[in-house]
């Protein structure tokens, strides 16, 4: 019987020793951030903003330029909005971005302090045209072809808010690094998507 045991064992020894090592397991790549357009960005800040006020309205929508994350057409990796409370009186920042970086760029929604305001608030419901179809809208328009050509590769940032001027909130389709130092932009009406107004 003791031979029978000393050869198991040293079969089974043998068969453990034989195994192959697990191959190292295939590197992940790091997922790609996802961009959203200003519409998607501006429904994902006003339901955390009701959470601050039931009655938030909006004041205005601002696409921001993240390092590192080129911008795609119609979409951006941060957001930045402004909600009003007339319960409140007051209004409050919230920011959306597709990553982490440094010490003032959080991933998701977060909330900014409570400050004092001016302009007029629009209800979320009168947005109803997204960023892709303000830039298309804008980039169909003579102009921009001409600008473009003039001036390649000039970023384009979006600006939402209502004025006296429109009926409607309108996005502001921006060419530039800023709304200040920009030469060249066109009014897209956010509740109907219909080309307002050229601006140089």
């Amino acid at each position: 019987m003791k031979p029978f045991l000393t050869i198991l064992a040293a079969g089974l020894l043998l068969a453990g020793c034989s195994e192959q090592p697990a191959p190292p397991a295939a590197k992940t790549e790091e997922a790609k951030p996802e961009l959203i357009g200003g519409q998607s960005a501006l429904f994902k800040m006003f339901q955390v903003a009701r959470t601050w006020a039931p009655d938030a309205a909006v004041l205005k929508l601002n696409s921001v330029r993240v390092e590192g994350v080129p911008d795609q057409p119609g979409k951006s990796a941060g957001w930045e909005a402004v909600f009003t409370s007339e319960q409140k009186g007051t209004a409050r920042s919230f920011t959306w971005y597709a990553v982490d970086q440094g010490s003032t760029i959080h991933k998701g929604v977060f909330p900014g302090a409570e400050e004092s305001y001016s302009g007029a608030p629009f209800a979320i419901g009168d947005v109803k045209i997204d960023t892709e179809a303000a830039l298309t809208t804008a980039k169909g328009k003579a102009e921009a072809e001409a600008y473009e050509k003039k001036s390649p590769g000039q970023p384009i940032l979006f600006l939402l808010e209502k004025s006296s001027r429109f009926a409607n909130p309108a996005w502001r389709v921006i060419w530039g690094e800023s709304v200040s130092t920009s030469s060249f932009s066109v009014f897209v009406d956010a509740a109907t998507g219909k080309f307002l107004e050229i601006m140089h």
